[in-house]
């Protein structure tokens, strides 16, 4: 008899989602599926809304990467508006970025991933979480926290609010760099370097040793790549063209422009999730499956451009990169973690560069025009991946149609596989009916979902209807009726 196991919910991920593994008559594992069971409608109540608003209404999206919706809302009104942002704000945005990956990363690597590698995938559940680790390692978490809040402090000080700013608008930004937010970011810069320097050194140790097994079985498979370049294909968080290799190396599409986005990127859906299933159009659903995020972003690039981020990626594809790539391409899923910490360096490097720009702290910040077109694209690396809003509107600059591609989204296709995989690798054996799999077995299932880092409250802008469950219960709780809606 066939039997499905429920993991629900999902846990240390932000958002709300469950994991459905399928068994055979055998007792074998059949399939995996990732269920995202949020539904948010952005997409739709941002009908009506003046264009102008987006970038305040979108960062509202999520309280983890508002800044990515900010960004991708922002530049898509420099098109509405035909202007080019100057200079300063360009950079000033950049900045803006930089901190917003350095704090999401922070919180994804020692918050929500690091108790599995430091506490052990075998340890009680209750104590495997950032708690745990506070026990177990005070300096560490210590150090990770204020990791996390210098990129925090960083997006206060540039825009007024650690969350949920409006400070990037169409046209470039509002306020500069003050004298005060320079010389607070200089006096912590030293501090950040040197707790990224820590985990990579204890990451790296625990790769040597004890997570050698995950490395190889978490989510390892072809797939292609995305993500944006700059000139000469230098690693980018915000500007330039998109870019897909594939697990070989080779570069598949090049210098690809979001506003043709339509062309190579198709957009699937399940009827088990409300999470949309993107795919690269000319491979066809789900031959088509690609990866976004820093794993993608290290893959795609030719070098980052900064002398310790470019040592850290050398090594990394010296220790992680395929022999059918020459070492360039890493991919199994599980390296994510590795890029998040190579990527903060880049980060803490770009901003250190900014920062001491005096560009930044007076001159001009924005350009100013009326409403020159009526539909525009606008993309953005955020910390999870490529993100791409999409709007129409009418002659008095009111939304007509929005369509957002969320990195998570782009992931959905990898995350189905890499939960599969693992499952196949951990649960080898039939399971008997009516059998308890281990818990320790289970969180590796989940942790392969971990390695995405995925932001749900982000991705899920399903296509077609909701459906809608209504029941009818008496006093003491039992089903008098029941109607659903597909």
């Amino acid at each position: 008899m066939t039997r499905t196991i429920t993991i629900d919910p999902v846990t240390r991920i932000e958002g709300h989602a469950k994991i459905t593994l399928h068994l055979d008559d055998d007792g074998r594992i059949a399939d995996a599926r990732f269920h995202v069971v949020e539904y948010r409608g952005f997409e739709t109540f941002c009908e009506g809304r003046p264009f102008t608003e987006m970038a305040g209404i979108t960062a509202r999206i999520c309280g983890i990467c508002p800044v990515s919706h900010l960004l991708a809302a922002a530049k898509t009104g420099d098109k509405l508006l035909a202007v080019q942002p100057p200079p300063a704000a360009r950079k000033l945005r950049r900045m803006l970025n930089l901190a917003q990956i350095c704090q999401s990363h922070a919180l994804s690597f020692f918050h929500l991933s690091s108790p599995d590698f430091l506490l052990g995938w075998e340890s009680d559940p209750a104590h495997r979480n950032v708690f745990g680790l506070m026990a177990a390692d005070p300096d560490l978490a210590r150090a990770g926290i204020r990791l996390r809040q210098f990129g925090q402090q960083v997006l206060e000080l540039l825009g007024g609010r650690k969350i949920h700013s409006a400070w990037a608008v169409p046209g470039g930004v509002r306020t500069p760099l003050s004298a005060e937010a320079r010389q607070w970011i200089l006096e912590r810069l030293p501090e950040a370097r040197a707790t990224v320097a820590l985990a990579l050194e204890m990451y790296k140790t625990l790769l040597d040793g004890p997570l050698q097994h995950e490395q190889r079985c978490f989510g390892d498979f072809p797939s292609l790549f995305m993500g944006l370049v700059g000139p000469g294909g230098r690693w980018e968080c915000i500007d330039g063209l998109i870019r897909f290799i594939d697990s070989d190396g080779r570069i598949v599409a090049d210098d690809l422009s979001e506003d043709d986005y339509v062309s190579f990127l198709g957009e699937a859906v399940e009827s088990w999730s409300y999470l949309k299933f993107p795919y690269y159009k000319p491979r066809g659903y789900p031959d088509g499956l690609y990866r976004v995020g820093p794993l993608a972003r290290l893959n795609v690039c030719e070098a980052i451009g900064t002398p310790w981020a470019d040592a850290e990626l050398i090594e990394f594809r010296q220790r992680s990169g395929t022999a059918a790539s020459g070492g360039r391409v890493v991919t199994s899923s599980f390296a994510y973690h590795h890029a998040r910490l190579v990527e903060i360096v880049a980060c803490l490097e770009g901003i250190e560069q900014l920062v001491t720009d005096d560009s930044l702290m007076e001159g001009r910040i924005r350009a100013r025009a009326s409403l020159n077109a009526q539909e525009a694209v606008g993309v953005s690396e955020a910390p999870r991946g490529t993100l791409f809003h999409h709007y129409r509107v009418n002659d008095d600059g009111l939304i007509t149609r929005v369509n957002l591609i969320i990195a998570t989204g782009q992931n959905n296709l990898a995350m189905n596989r890499t939960v599969v995989q693992i499952a196949r690798e951990f649960i080898a054996e039939p399971v008997a009916a009516e059998a308890e799999i281990p818990e320790p077995l289970l969180n590796r299932v989940e942790a392969g979902i971990r390695c995405f880092d995925p932001c749900l409250s982000c991705s899920t802008h399903a296509a077609g209807q909701m459906p809608l469950r209504i029941e009818l219960r008496a006093a003491d709780g039992a089903l008098l009726a029941a109607r659903q809606r597909q």
